[in-house]
């Protein structure tokens, strides 16, 4: 903890109040009731008791910062001014607007110092769990007795709204029972939410609630009293048996007359409330906005300063580290830049030796991935043996085996999706998560926000249609590849057999970004061509001759009734194209002469089949096109005879196709 000046301390954190509350009026828009209330817990922890080092935001040891509030930006773009992140006086006068380093919430990639992108209420706080547990599993592999070059603290800034939402619940409850000793959070109990107070709809007691969920639990009477904080926060570090959850109470903002009000929370105070609020907090209304005196901004760069010396007493550390442990330290600095993996697709392909269900031929392809590196880490929804996720012999992360490599989510789909962004913006461990496809809907939210934030996390998805079979409707997804399709950035395969299956693994693994691999219960036989050719998102594994009468195109399970299909028209004189979809995004990644020799322009009699939603296809099959799809629920009944019961037999799309030619006739 670093020396105090108490006046230059009290005067940064009117700062930080001024600055937010200058930044929101300008652009008529923003949060105040957040920064007013909270500067003095946050200044506290970034100047006295966190690790960060502002002249290298990308230290690998730092303490991570979560503003899981996102609401309250200009708190977070405050300080990072005030601490010589970069941001500039213009940057935070060009709060909210076009083009702006300071969107209106926390954006991770755009903004340097922003670690995770929040707004979303919850999903900070989970996400934040999944970077403890990242520094827990990385310290346990890469840490000696003599050097622990790992050994940092995930600190979270939450709301009353973020532990309403269910996803925080979740994600608690899993931290608890993990102990993860490093994740502390700061909860701004200001008892107010957009429409009142928290009576309204949030009586519980919450510190009884996180006591039970394993938590150790500290409250602070006045948020404004640093040293109380600073107590608080000094007891939570010697408590790595378990999380910790800071309860300080606050006034939402504080210091102007709206003070204790909602009408503080998401709306600028007003011209004449400003002036009265830097009153109030004794601030020179003489000052322009944005204008910071000499003396705080000198005292802060000798609070930076002080902050630099301690990664330059880490990096000593880690120099005699990686010398006495050469093969560890190399290894880390592989997974650090995504080179721990070096695979070529055939190894994959070999992997795979019989026609069975594409989640069994993942389940070996994940298998095989896990003995090459030891930076994959991962786990299911409580569906490990359905999801065909479990490495065989690998030991489970716990809080007794933190060097474990299988994580057992438990049923947390929303929390395990947003821990899994956490451990990928941690650095240098490879996150996969599973759970059947239907409970897509449950992640969906963390899934968005690892598409914005362009996370490589992959997402096994398996029981892919009415294929689930007599499970029924409630477990058949129908409109989840349309969901999944329609999120920028996300990479969605769905593979028609082995060959594909490797595919889909060869590239998920070297992806920026998100991977949704969409896995089927029931076996099918595998009529693909050739695991490169798939490489390509889609290409034709029956061509139908120079002048096809018709192009058919399919994915994952109804590839091999398609081809039957193409079969009975064929006896008839009839030539189809056959096209396979594997990833309909990869597709749409190859150039136009390939596009269009894989699905010919001038070719417009086209027919689409696949056991989902019909909205999909019509980018293909255009207006003189047929898509034979399911655009109802399923039903509870054998596998075989809900496809027979619903149009995907062999027999009818030969008829459609008959149909869709006689009606160009």
């Amino acid at each position: 903890m670093g020396t105090r000046n108490r006046r230059m301390d009290d005067r940064a954190v009117t700062a930080i109040r001024v600055l937010s509350i200058d930044a929101i009026e300008k652009a008529k828009s923003g949060h105040p009731g957040l920064p007013l209330g909270t500067a003095p817990m946050v200044y506290e922890l970034w100047a006295h008791h966190m690790r960060h080092n502002p002249a290298n935001p990308s230290w690998l040891n730092r303490d991570r910062f979560v503003m899981s509030a996102g609401h309250g930006s200009m708190l977070l773009y405050s300080l990072l001014h005030l601490f010589g992140y970069g941001l500039t006086t213009e940057d935070l006068a060009s709060f909210r607007q076009w083009g702006s380093l300071t969107p209106g919430h926390p954006e991770y990639g755009h903004t340097v110092g922003v670690e995770t992108t929040t707004g979303p209420l919850g999903q900070g706080f989970a996400t934040a769990c999944g970077m403890a547990m990242a520094e827990a599993h990385l310290a346990a592999c890469f840490n000696t007795p003599e050097h622990k070059v790992i050994d940092h603290r995930t600190y979270v800034l939450c709301s009353d709204g973020d532990l309403m939402e269910g996803v925080s619940s979740e994600a608690a409850s899993l931290a608890g029972t993990l102990k993860l000793g490093k994740l502390i959070v700061l909860y701004d109990d200001n008892e107010i939410t957009i429409e009142g107070s928290t009576d309204l709809a949030f009586r519980e007691n919450v510190s009884a609630r996180f006591e039970a969920y394993g938590w150790h639990v500290l409250e602070v009477p006045d948020g404004n009293d640093r040293d109380a904080i600073s107590r608080a926060l000094t007891e939570a570090k010697t408590r790595e048996d378990r999380p910790s959850l800071i309860r300080i109470h606050t006034k939402i903002g504080y210091g102007s007359p709206k003070e204790g009000s909602a009408s503080s929370h998401g709306s600028p105070l007003g011209e004449e409330n400003l002036v009265k609020t830097k009153k109030t907090l004794g601030w020179s209304t003489e000052l322009a906005p944005f204008e910071v005196p000499d003396e705080i901004r000198e005292h802060l760069k000798q609070v930076t300063k002080r902050l630099a010396s301690e990664e330059e007493d880490w990096k000593k550390l880690y120099d005699r580290w990686a010398e006495a442990n050469r093969d560890r330290a190399e290894l880390l600095d592989r997974a650090l830049t995504r080179r721990d993996l070096t695979l070529d697709l055939d190894e994959l392909v070999s992997v795979l030796d019989r026609d069975e269900a594409t989640r069994a031929s993942s389940g070996k392809v994940l298998n095989y991935v896990a003995g090459k590196t030891p930076c994959l880490f991962g786990g299911s929804a409580d569906l490990a043996p359905s999801n065909k996720t479990t490495i065989k012999d690998a030991i489970s992360f716990s809080a007794d085996c933190p060097a474990g490599q299988t994580i057992h989510f438990g049923v947390r789909e929303f929390a395990m999706a947003a821990m899994a962004n956490g451990i990928a913006l941690h650095g240098a461990l490879r996150p996969y998560v599973a759970t059947f496809f239907v409970f897509s809907d449950y992640l969906k939210g963390a899934l968005r926000l690892s598409a914005l934030m362009n996370q490589p996390v992959i997402y096994i998805l398996t029981h892919d249609s009415i294929g689930v079979g007599e499970d029924g409707p409630t477990h058949q997804p129908i409109e989840h590849l349309l969901m999944l399709r329609s999120i920028p950035g996300v990479k969605v395969y769905r593979p028609a057999g082995r060959l594909e299956t490797a595919a889909a693994w060869y590239m998920a693994l070297m992806n920026d970004g998100p991977s949704a691999l969409i896995l089927s219960r029931q076996s099918i036989s595998s009529n693909e061509t050739s695991a490169h050719d798939a490489l390509c998102g889609a290409y034709v594994v029956r061509d139908g001759g120079k002048m096809p009468d018709l192009l058919m195109m399919t994915s994952g399970s109804e590839l091999p009734v398609t081809l039957a299909a193409a079969d009975i028209l064929e006896e008839e004189g009839i030539k189809a194209r056959v096209i396979s979809v594997l990833s309909m995004e990869v597709f749409e990644e190859q150039d136009t002469t390939y596009k269009e020799y894989v699905m010919p322009p001038a070719l417009r009699k086209r027919i689409a089949v696949e056991a989902g939603t019909s909205l999909s296809w019509y980018r293909y099959t255009g207006l003189d096109g047929k898509v034979i799809g399911i655009d109802h629920f399923g039903a509870s009944a054998p596998c075989d005879v809900l496809f027979e019961k619903f149009g995907f037999s062999a027999s009818h799309i030969a008829t459609c196709a008959r149909e869709l030619l006689a009606d160009a006739e």
